[in-house]
């Protein structure tokens, strides 16, 4: 199963630019105006993004993001935890502390409330004492089809937790470099997810930003033996979360691309026409959200793959 027909989605109360995120961020742009107004236009974008999706009939199960504590980063669920068809949910290690207070136990209990079938909670929050992180599916792309990890090593990309959760789930790693210009020299990547995206069909992946020639024959093959297209974008498609993706499908199986407005603009026609060839494209207008939080569409869409009992 690749794709789901159900996403998670929290309403942000305090959103807001992170500067424990920023360290390692080269997206987040710090921003002039109030908090308040901040945190209103995020509102009005997410309410914008939900509208979106439930037009096309996938469901979205939004939460309400709790005020105290504040959480500036609390959109982007999808870092803290993932869920799976044999009901593992999986909560992970976050690399600022501030973000570690998304992890709420009430989000779980709700979707057990709601008739999802969670047989097995793994925590791998353990891993924060050591200095070693795995933000969810920001730092791993999953290709579920093929049981393939793609991962970047990035300061909250680290092998040790990588390799164990890929054994607890059956799948191999295919990890590699992705660096970017930052503070005048080469930084990694601090989202996998930021430069590539696997889709049923179809992977965009921003190949030149994976700095060792090796690696990058890796990633292409890898994607091409287990029968994607492979879509290549550029490092400035990628500065505007082209590999930001994300496919879902609706109650009737049709199956949708999401990706930014800013994303839909930097694709060339060529590369948009090979996406809707397969999918139809949903863009949400989120500026703020990508200005102050350095996260895109993709990020802010936590799937649920659970099974449900009634």
């Amino acid at each position: 199963m690749q794709i789901s027909d159900t996403v998670l989605m929290v309403r942000p109360a305090q959103f807001g630019f992170n500067a424990e995120t920023a360290e390692n961020n080269f997206y987040q742009k710090q921003d002039g105006r109030s908090a308040s107004e901040i945190s209103a236009l995020a509102r009005r974008e997410f309410d914008g993004f939900v509208a979106l999706l439930k037009d096309q009939r996938v469901e979205v199960i939004v939460v309400e993001d709790t005020d105290s504590p504040a959480k500036p980063d609390a959109v982007f669920p999808n870092n803290w935890f993932s869920t799976h068809p044999d009901g593992k949910l999986i909560l992970y290690p976050m690399f600022s502390p501030v973000r570690r207070l998304e992890r709420r136990k009430d989000i779980v209990e709700r979707l057990i409330h709601s008739g999802f079938e969670v047989n097995e909670i793994i925590d791998l929050s353990f891993f924060e004492e050591s200095g070693q992180y795995l933000e969810g599916t920001g730092s791993m792309v999953m290709d579920h089809k093929a049981r393939i990890i793609y991962a970047g090593y990035s300061p909250r990309t680290h092998p040790v937790p990588l390799d164990y959760l890929a054994k607890l789930l059956g799948y191999r790693v295919v990890a590699f470099g992705a660096v970017q210009e930052m503070d005048g020299g080469l930084s990694p990547i601090y989202h996998t997810n930021v430069m590539m995206h696997v889709g049923t069909d179809l992977a965009v992946v921003c190949l030149e930003s994976i700095a060792k020639a090796s690696e990058r024959r890796r990633v292409q093959e890898s994607l091409t033996q287990s029968g994607k297209k492979v879509i290549p974008i550029t490092l400035k498609q990628k500065n505007s979360f082209a590999g930001n993706m994300l496919e879902v499908a609706n109650d009737g199986g049709e199956r949708f691309t999401v990706m930014s407005q800013a994303a839909f603009d930097s694709l060339g026609v060529g590369q948009i026409q090979q996406i809707e060839k397969h999918t139809t494209i949903i863009s949400p207008s989120i500026p703020t959200i990508e200005k102050l939080g350095g996260g895109s569409a993709r990020c802010m869409l936590a799937e649920i793959f659970l099974g449900k009992s009634f």
